[in-house]
């Protein structure tokens, strides 16, 4: 989840980037630190990073990063599946879209971790600086725009697998309330996998649980103002796309909200809506 990018600035990055003729100038590769296991048979499973997930991470989404930073085994065993096998790379492992999606949004959680782990300790992800001559871009560009990673034998940016991948080939809001960018103004990263026989429900359950929290959905009666994650503001276009003409993104809020709050929405006619700025510290338990 990188945020929408500043278009003055990603206009004269790609410019740069032609004119140097190389990967984002200063790009780097993160490369497994294990080799694949044995050829796969059947579709490709998501057993390892369950496992990550359910010995390093609460159930409030955060992330032990001291504890996987000493421990990262099954997490790089995980990653170097991910970079060996992919829908794109082998499409006949992965049969429905439900795989395929599964694949992708678990690549990228994973792909978070990784990075993370390649600059740890760090407060955060702004700490990841962008390098000369592209001092000028924001601070998280340096975690999300200048170190690829390795999907099916493809090395891809955070930013590029997902804005140009993911919610490209896959038009469901949802996303967004599934990958997680290491930083506490995200989604919560769950304690299991994505899997492709309940991704729908999966979704679902992210999404409602994204908007319960009162750091990302609450109502202001005394200040007449609806506050609602930034989210809704980077990635607007998503959440219309979803929505018959002449609606709003809180129109998409409201059927994912409670009983309760989805009454005082319907009462906060004429309201403000106002954005909740975002949070980029780093999603620890420290």
């Amino acid at each position: 989840m990188t945020g929408r990018p500043r278009p003055a600035a990603l206009t004269l990055l790609l410019a740069l980037t032609a004119f140097f003729g190389f990967c984002v100038a200063g790009c780097t590769t993160i490369r497994p630190q294990s080799a694949p296991a044995a050829p796969l048979e059947g579709p490709l499973t998501h057993e390892r990073f369950d496992r990550v997930l359910q010995r390093f991470v609460d159930s409030d989404g955060r992330v032990d990063y001291s504890a996987l930073h000493r421990e990262d085994t099954d997490l790089q065993a995980y990653y170097a599946q991910v970079a060996a096998y992919s829908p794109d790379s082998h499409p006949a492992l992965f049969p429905t879209a439900s795989h395929r999606l599964a694949y992708w949004i678990n690549a990228y959680n994973a792909a978070v971790l990784v990075n993370v782990l390649r600059h740890y300790p760090i407060a955060g992800v702004t700490e990841i600086k962008a390098p000369f001559p592209f001092f000028f871009m924001p601070d998280r560009s340096g975690f999300f725009y200048f170190h690829r990673l390795l999907f099916g034998g493809r090395a891809l940016t955070l930013y590029t697998l997902e804005h140009k991948l993911i919610r490209p080939r896959f038009a469901d809001p949802r996303l967004h309330f599934a990958l997680n960018c290491a930083s506490t103004g995200c989604p919560r990263l769950p304690r299991n996998a994505f899997s492709a026989n309940d991704l729908d429900e999966e979704l679902e359950r992210e999404t409602r649980h994204f908007l319960s929290e009162e750091r990302n959905f609450r109502i202001d009666a005394p200040g007449r103002a609806v506050y609602l994650s930034a989210l809704f503001d980077w990635y607007a276009e998503d959440f219309l796309a979803a929505l018959p003409p002449g609606a709003t993104v809180l129109d998409y809020v409201g059927p994912y909200l409670a009983d309760e709050p989805q009454a005082q929405l319907r009462r906060a006619n004429g309201y403000a809506l106002r954005y909740i700025p975002y949070d980029w510290s780093l999603n620890s338990q420290r």
